[in-house]
């Protein structure tokens, strides 16, 4: 079954739980955790947009937001 694209438009966050992470929490509120963060978007507070789709995750140690893949991204100027 394909899984439907989200349009997720946020601030990227530096979690400091556990081993720490990076998250993106959405303009609505909502925590995202993207399992392959691109580099580019490691920034705090950057203002972002991703199309991504849920992943595929079992277990993770992190009990923080929705687990994502990110297919593509693009930053936003402040």
């Amino acid at each position: 079954m394909k899984k439907q694209k989200l349009k997720i438009t946020g601030k990227a966050h530096y979690q400091n739980l556990g081993t720490g992470f990076w998250g993106i929490i959405g303009e609505d509120g909502r925590e995202w955790r993207p399992v392959n963060m691109p580099e580019q978007l490691k920034y705090e507070g950057r203002k972002v947009k991703l199309v991504a789709v849920e992943a595929d995750e079992d277990v993770s140690i992190f009990m923080w937001g929705t687990p994502v893949k990110v297919i593509s991204f693009e930053t936003v100027a402040p």
